[in-house]
């Protein structure tokens, strides 16, 4: 058996914003992906994977009976996979900010929910909103609570934009330029984020007022701009934006930013040669970066590792 391709995806913006109902802009991202497949042989490799769908499928069987309304699973065929040897094959790395559970939780729900919404249907609204309400519910097995929109965004393959909560569409972004010099780009550091520890740090601080407002007053505004910038085209007004987010980031999400990149955050906001801001809910993996001119941005950060994601 060997399921269809799950991809990961990337939040251009939004993270930790939307939690307080900014917009945000979701985009699939094809260089990782994930498949379900059954290894009768339980190799070591697979072994791993294929426990964590053990335990993921005994959370569905709670969540369907407690839930009944919102979502029911065919159990059967689901546990006898389980047994035979199903895994998740998936490049997706995990701890990295695109969408790892994600894809995984899309491709359960595309084979074992029952009555599923399929992506060929006409995706109202009201759908939408559905599938990611059971996203959100299937995906919290992971970590904790899930807005639901990185399965959503694998199971569509659509970029997808977050008016807010109640409000999703999928999203025409402005096609690629092949020779554009503008991109945004993944710096790697190194090391994987957890994303539960870093939600709790946030909603801390969101316990205090000051925290609160800085959210609201600088960082939701600069991050609903960025989004309309970004699907308008907008270039020019986009990079002002970015600079503004990225200092605000830099100036009150510092746990979030590994300790050993808040000197490299800082450099591009001051050459203006890049501008860095999280990816996920940061604390490691990949860090996003976006830049006016790659060839520049590759120069600053030679000792970096960069994968483009989308040129313009």
């Amino acid at each position: 058996m060997h399921g269809p391709l799950f991809y990961s995806k990337i939040l251009l913006f939004g993270e930790y914003g939307i939690i307080k109902d900014s917009k945000g802009l979701s985009i699939p991202y094809n260089f990782y992906k994930g498949a379900l497949k059954i290894d009768k042989y339980h190799t070591i490799s697979t072994h791993k994977s294929n426990g964590a769908l053990k335990r993921f499928a005994e959370y569905l069987e709670n969540l369907q009976t407690e839930n009944p309304d919102l979502v029911s699973f065919d159990m059967e065929a689901l546990k006898a996979d389980v047994e035979n040897g199903l895994y998740f094959d998936s490049s997706i790395p995990q701890g990295y900010g695109v969408g790892s559970s994600g894809a995984l939780v899309a491709a359960i729900y595309d084979k074992y929910a029952n009555d599923k919404i399929t992506i060929l249907e006409n995706l109202t609204r009201e759908k939408l909103l559905v599938l990611k309400a059971v996203f959100a519910e299937m995906e919290s097995f992971f970590h904790g609570k899930s807005s639901g929109l990185d399965p959503l965004n694998s199971y569509l393959s659509l970029p997808i934009l977050i008016n807010s909560k109640d409000n999703i569409e999928p999203a025409g972004i402005p096609s690629q330029t092949e020779n554009g010099k503008g991109a945004v780009f993944l710096l790697d550091s190194g090391s994987t984020g957890e994303t539960a520890p870093m939600v709790q740090i946030f909603m801390e601080n969101m316990k205090q007022e000051g925290f609160r407002n800085m959210l609201k007053d600088q960082f939701v505004k600069h991050t609903d701009a960025c989004v309309e910038n970004f699907l308008q085209g907008d270039v020019k007004t986009l990079f002002g934006n970015i600079k503004e987010l990225s200092k605000v980031v830099l100036d009150n999400f510092k746990p979030m930013i590994p300790a050993q990149f808040h000197k490299l955050w800082k450099k591009g906001i001051d050459s203006n040669a890049y501008y860095l801001k999280l990816c996920g809910s940061g604390g490691g993996g990949y860090m996003l970066g976006f830049t006016e001119d790659i060839d520049k941005a590759r120069k600053a950060l030679k000792d970096y590792k960069l994968e483009v994601v989308y040129n313009f």
